[in-house]
Parts: structure tokens; sequence; C-alpha cells
């Protein structure tokens, strides 16, 4: 039995502050538990950043977490093109915390447009309405992808798990896109920024932006003090992807037996409800089915609602986003 198990977790900026928080505690709790010292290393970056550290071998981690489960199929079909090694590196994997893409906007301007998807920023932008769009940049941002593979979706009238390479080649589904992207005022790397951003500066500033629900219930109470107006989220009817960061123990050779044991405890460290509990100070639902769900925190006047009532939309297949952000060169405002 070793008196140190080290093991590094490569995870997203948008837990950070919980992970932080919480880490230690476990650190404490394992040694109680097991008599042996553990050192978590944590490594905190952009999900799409994580994938390619991974791939160019810059870090080895024991537990990866993007902040969606839809990279993991893009994971996988990159290790074994990259690396030309046979099998699956991500394989087993479990939800930490819970955060659906919506799209955010000013509580007046929902009720004026009556907005309920994305493809309501299509017809608006058709009847001529100068509105302000934003969203992080796919190729920088886990919610800039997400957000544009919900407009792709929808553009196609498919569900993401259905699209395929020739829908982000289609003309008409292109025309959409693009038309609800030359919207756009600003792209940057941060899906946080914008409900910041619009915070700070009203709804003047920007009409519609797609983000983490986290942000809205971050921002839309210092928005209504600000501007007496709420930002709030719009759960697209058509259905929403959720930011469900995965905790992934790797199917790596640099995983040793001892690092792998010591990561599943750090896992169900992680879902324990005390920790849970503290996940949805942060902004997140909590994954554990078993804590419920704090409903001074999650109901609309905090911009949220309790009960998702739209459709969550499963992964999109691992060449499918790649064409995704192969597409996003054809559709983005390149003006921004």
């Amino acid at each position: 039995m070793p008196n140190l198990i080290e093991i590094e977790f490569l995870y997203t900026s948008e837990k950070q502050g919980w992970i932080e928080e919480v880490t230690p505690k476990f650190e404490e709790w394992f040694k109680v538990r097991f008599g042996i010292d553990i050192r978590v290393r944590l490594v905190v970056t952009g999900t799409h950043d994580t994938v390619n550290r991974i791939l160019d071998g810059s870090e080895r981690p024991t537990v990866w977490s993007p902040a969606s489960s839809i990279w993991i199929p893009y994971l996988n079909m990159k290790w074994r093109n990259v690396t030309g090694n046979d099998y699956d590196i991500a394989v087993d994997w479990t939800p930490l915390v819970l955060s659906p893409v919506v799209l955010a906007s000013w509580r007046s301007h929902i009720e004026k447009w009556n907005i309920t998807g994305f493809m309501d920023l299509y017809r608006l932008a058709k009847e001529g309405v100068n509105f302000k769009y934003g969203h992080p940049d796919p190729l920088l941002s886990n919610g800039g992808a997400m957000t544009v593979i919900l407009e792709f979706a929808e553009a196609a009238g498919k569900r993401p798990e259905d699209l395929t390479i020739e829908d982000l080649k289609n003309e008409t589904v292109i025309e959409i896109v693009k038309t609800i992207e030359s919207k756009a005022i600003y792209y940057g790397k941060s899906t946080g920024f914008f409900g910041a951003w619009a915070a700070e500066n009203g709804p003047d500033a920007i009409h519609f932006f797609g983000i983490y629900e986290n942000v809205v219930l971050d921002n839309s109470f210092k928005a209504f003090k600000k501007w007496n107006d709420s930002i709030v989220a719009v759960y697209p009817e058509k259905g929403t992807l959720m930011s469900d960061h995965p905790f992934v123990i790797l199917n790596a050779t640099w995983v040793n037996r001892w690092q792998r044991f010591a990561a599943g405890q750090y896992l169900f460290f992680l879902l324990k409800p005390e920790n849970q509990e503290l996940a949805q100070r942060h902004g997140f639902r909590p994954a554990n089915s078993g804590v419920p769900l704090d409903q001074e925190l999650f109901n609309p006047s905090n911009g949220v609602q309790y009960e998702i009532r739209v459709p969550i939309l499963k992964p999109l297949r691992g060449e499918v986003m790649e064409a995704i952000f192969t597409a996003w060169v054809k559709v983005r405002n390149t003006g921004v």
C-alpha cells in the first residue's frame, strides 16, 4: 500500500469555485478514511483546450472533466485518429453537476418578441428587427460550441444526435445560422462574461445571448436592481443540451490502479449530498438525484425555472462535432 497517491484532475473553469472549495476537504477525508495521503493536482482550462492537452501529451490526467459529455465522442474520435490507438480513452463517466444551455435575454424583450428558441431569432432577423446577439466562440468555449450546435439542430429541424455532416453543408441550414450570427456583436471565450456584461450595461447593450443557466442565476437579480428589468433564461422549446460536467477516469496507460481507486473515491466524495448542496450555491443543479433542488435559488425571481420542461438532448457524433467547427468559419459574423 502506498504512503501517498497523487492524481491529476484536468477540468474546466465553470466549476472551479466549487472544486477548489471541496477538494481540500476530500484530501482530509481520504487520509482519515484510508490512512493514505492523497494529493489532487488541479489543472483548470477551457474544454477544447483539455482535449488538445490530452491529445498532445502535455497533460496526462487521471481524471478528465469537460463541461459537457458532448465532448466525449469527440475526444475518443480524435484520440484514435491522432494517436493511432485502437481503443477509446473515455469509456465510463458520471455527471458531477448540471447546467442546461439557455437562450438568455431580458424579460421585456422576451415578452415583446415572444422568444421560445433560436429559430425565433431567425424570424426576427428576417422581419428586419435590429437586435444584438452574442455567445462565446465555439472554438474556444464549451458554452459557445453547445449554443452553435443548438442553432444548427434547430435550423436543420433535427436533434443534435441525428445531425449529419451533410446537414452542415446544406445551403438552407447554413443560411439560417448565418442570418442568426449576422446579429452577433461579440464572441470571446467566456460564457460568464455575457451575463456580467449584460447586467452591467443594460437591456440595450445586448438583447439575446447563449449561456449556461447558472450564469443567469448569478446575474439576474443584479440586473434587476440596476435596470428594473431581469435577465431570464429561455429553455429552447425544441430541447437543450445539458452541461453535465462528466467525471471521466481515463482509460489510459498512465493511470495506475491506486490512482484509479483514489479517483473513484474522489467521485464518491463529490457526489455526497453536502458537496452537491454546496454546488447549488455556485449555481449548479445537483447530479445526485437524492439531493433536493433548492427552491430558494431555482425559481423565476432569479430568472430560471425550477423544473426544466423541454427535452434534454443527446450529444452528437464526434465527426459531426468536428464538422460543426468547420462550418463555423462559414457562418460566423466576420466583422466581430
